[in-house]
């Protein structure tokens, strides 16, 4: 069975494990944990105001990242479609979702990803009503010189397994799990489009709320690329079952032709 999508989960495990990977309301709880697993969600800490100056909270109980002044990039799975909306907030420029000092904006187009089905290609752009010119745009990664090492991920969701959405940013630190060892974990894995991180004992992952939000590493220059999309995983930070990512360099084209063309 395919996990669930890590907006109805937590973001427990890299669920940042403690990350705010979930939404800071709103959010639908995650299931419990099956069997005798317990997720043991640790190693997220509250990220320093400005550290990630373009991640996004979204209304719906997802996180993003700008992608340009007026486009953020999330997780199809957090939209219903393609087409106009503007029922989507936006909250940027801060860490605690209740700081006055966060810059808002509102959705009025939609693009899910052509030919998502629930199955890999989870990525989807929001077109907002206003450019956020003081907020700093995140480059995504365009070849696969970054899709190893570790990685860096961060997010408002749950901080465990069922957990309650946060109000501060938190930021975990998860490595690169390759396509083998992931596909062990979930045999339905799209390694072409998917890509996997997290620790063989679990404790740090994202979970419900954490969706849509960036996983990124730092270039030669020392400055922050985006490599995954907050995707899907089991449960929250469990042995032996990584978060999955939506690999954001396989769909580096697909996504800047598809920015270029929103009205």
């Amino acid at each position: 069975m395919r996990r669930t999508a890590r907006k109805l989960m937590g973001l427990a495990g890299v669920a940042l494990t403690g990350l705010l990977i979930a939404g800071f309301a709103g959010a639908p709880a995650q299931a419990e944990p099956a069997g005798d697993i317990t997720p043991n969600v640790v190693g997220g800490t509250p990220a320093d105001q400005g550290e990630y100056p373009w991640i996004v909270r979204l209304s719906m109980g997802c996180g993003g990242a700008m992608y340009a002044p007026d486009v953020v990039l999330t997780a199809a799975h957090c939209v219903d479609g393609t087409g106009e909306d503007t029922s989507i907030g936006v909250t940027a420029g801060v860490v605690d979702l209740e700081d006055p000092a966060a810059v808002t904006a509102q959705s009025t187009y939609v693009l899910q990803a052509p030919g998502y089905d629930g199955n890999g290609k989870d990525w989807a752009l929001i077109k907002l009503d206003t450019a956020l010119d003081g907020i700093p745009t995140l480059p995504t990664a365009s070849t696969d010189e970054f899709d190893s090492g570790d990685f860096t991920i961060m997010g408002w969701g749950a901080d465990s397994e069922g957990g309650a959405q946060q109000q501060y940013l938190l930021e975990a630190q998860v490595p690169f799990v390759d396509d083998t060892a992931c596909t062990t974990a979930y045999p339905n894995l799209i390694a072409a489009e998917e890509i996997c991180a997290g620790l063989d004992e679990g404790g740090v992952d994202t979970c419900q709320g954490d969706s849509g939000g960036p996983m990124v590493q730092k270039d030669a220059n020392g400055e922050w690329v985006q490599i995954g999309i907050v995707s899907w995983g089991e449960g929250c930070a469990r042995p032996g079952k990584p978060g999955v990512y939506t690999q954001v360099s396989n769909f580096a084209d697909d996504i800047a032709a598809a920015a270029a063309e929103l009205p």
